[in-house]
């Protein structure tokens, strides 16, 4: 008889996570917890900043901008960095980096002052999360990455629960400066614990800094979000947002040109060819488009289309990240069963959908309602984020790990300025066709919608990787083959 083959029925692993990974996921973590919660807190603080520098609500969203842009024009020499002077010594230098400059945004007395400070704060932020997450990816085992991410995630999650209440407290009875100022204990910590616990990793053969490669690649990102940040919103003449876009294309064909042939180029495109890496890098980038204008527009409706306080938006806003909080401890146990694939594609959908239903949010809504969605939404787009991260790197091997973090951070980050810049230019635009000087909730509601689109997209491209794409570090055992 000829031999039939058929699928047993799949197996779940049940794994421990070792104290070692913990231990370094949590450390990783204090630098995360303090971005994220610097992020969180300057989003609530915006229109209270506005009236302060004299300046539109819509145009405070350049402070979101230039901190983002600074980490996506630096976060490629991180890598670099790393290997050249060791893991321990980059990543509390960067902690120091980004605290000194959180203390100088609370001090700043204009606009510029504040985006030249934040630019120092994306200077510092652009070695710290990408370095830190060097040393969890270096020091983890395969099969407890997953693990690995949903400890690393969770206690970074903190930042935007306890960010928009707290914010919107301070910013309400004492003093938007007052918000910078939390960084500098959370910064301190850091600074002690990665000297006592993390190894001063070296990789060799670093070689030189790839210094032509971060010139193309910073002027092609500094080029490219200025323009896209400023076209169609009367910032600057039209002529020079788009000569800006184009220089920035241009930068980033000839950097293309570049990287060939290069032999150790700091941005390596040639990842694109592992799938769970291109689908971890490049198809979640569409989701975190969408997702990356929430901060921007989710407390601007509320303050101004609801007619919230600073401290009544930072109590609802707080409840998408709560969910996001709960979802981490079943990140694992969902990717176990359902496998990567599956999830990121009906788990993408899912999320898109519930981002679209904050277009309808309306102040004659039950508060409720409204902490419900957040709340659901903020789950099921945690697990997104917790599969893309972790395919992201699921197959790639350590001598290319660097490399990788690089790229890969410095797509994560340029998503965001997209999406905060996405966000803001639809919101302009809804503004101009309908009329209005200030934004409405009407304008918010065009603005929602087209994120949630961008978000929606990101689904189908998962279907690029195979069924049983990561299912080693997913503690997934592969269908075993048995023959009659």
């Amino acid at each position: 008889m000829g031999g039939m083959i058929r699928p047993a029925p799949q197996r779940i692993a049940r794994q421990k996570t070792s104290r070692h990974t913990r231990l370094t996921a949590l450390i990783v973590a204090c630098a995360l917890l303090m971005q994220n919660l610097d992020s969180t807190i300057i989003a609530t603080a915006l229109p209270t900043m506005a009236r302060a520098f004299d300046a539109a609500p819509v145009q405070m969203n350049v402070t979101l901008t230039s901190y983002l842009l600074s980490l996506a024009v630096f976060i490629p020499a991180s890598g670099w960095m790393a290997d050249r002077f060791g893991t321990r010594t980059v990543f509390r230098a960067a902690i120091a980096v980004f605290t000194v400059g959180s203390v100088l945004c609370g001090r700043a007395d204009s606009l510029g002052f504040l985006v030249a400070a934040r630019v120092l704060q994306g200077l510092g932020g652009a070695m710290m999360v990408p370095v830190g997450r060097l040393v969890l990816l270096r020091t983890a085992p395969k099969n407890e990455l997953v693990a690995a991410m949903a400890w690393l995630s969770m206690p970074a999650m903190i930042g935007p629960v306890l960010g928009p209440p707290i914010g919107g407290l301070i910013v309400t009875y004492i003093s938007w400066r007052w918000i910078f100022d939390i960084n500098v204990p959370i910064g301190l910590l850091g600074i002690v614990l990665v000297s006592l616990f993390v190894e001063d990793v070296r990789e060799p053969g670093a070689g030189k800094l790839d210094f032509r490669g971060l010139v193309l690649s910073g002027v092609g990102l500094s080029a490219l979000l200025f323009g896209l940040e400023t076209v169609g919103r009367g910032v600057v003449a039209p002529a020079l947002s788009f000569g800006m876009i184009g220089a920035g294309v241009l930068s980033w064909v000839l950097y293309w040109l570049h990287a060939r042939r290069h032999p150790r180029p700091l941005l390596d495109f040639t990842l694109a060819r592992e799938p769970t890496f291109a689908v971890g890098a490049f198809a979640g980038s569409l989701f975190r488009i969408g997702i990356g204008a929430i901060p921007f527009l989710l407390p601007m409706m509320l303050q101004l289309g609801f007619g919230y306080s600073a401290a009544q938006s930072g109590a609802v806003t707080f409840a998408s990240s709560a969910g996001a909080l709960v979802m981490k401890p079943v990140a694992q146990r969902a990717l176990r069963w359902f496998g990567f694939r599956d999830t990121l594609i009906w788990n993408g959908v899912l999320s898109a959908i519930l981002l679209a239903v904050c277009a309808s949010f309306r102040p004659t809504w039950p508060a409720a309602a409204i902490y419900a969605v957040l709340l659901v939404s903020g789950f099921f787009r945690s697990l997104q984020f917790t599969a893309y991260n972790t395919l992201a790197y699921s197959e790639i091997p350590r001598a290319r790990m660097s490399a990788a973090t690089s790229l890969y951070s410095t797509t994560q980050q340029l998503c965001q300025v997209v999406g905060i810049s996405i966000g803001a230019a639809t919101l302009g635009i809804a503004m101009h066709l309908n009329g209005h000087e200030s934004p409405e909730l009407g304008d918010f509601s065009v603005a929602f919608v087209a994120v949630a689109v961008v978000a929606l997209f990101a689904a189908p491209l998962s279907t690029m990787m195979p069924r049983g794409a990561g299912d080693e570090v997913a503690g997934r055992i592969a269908p075993q083959r048995s023959q009659s």
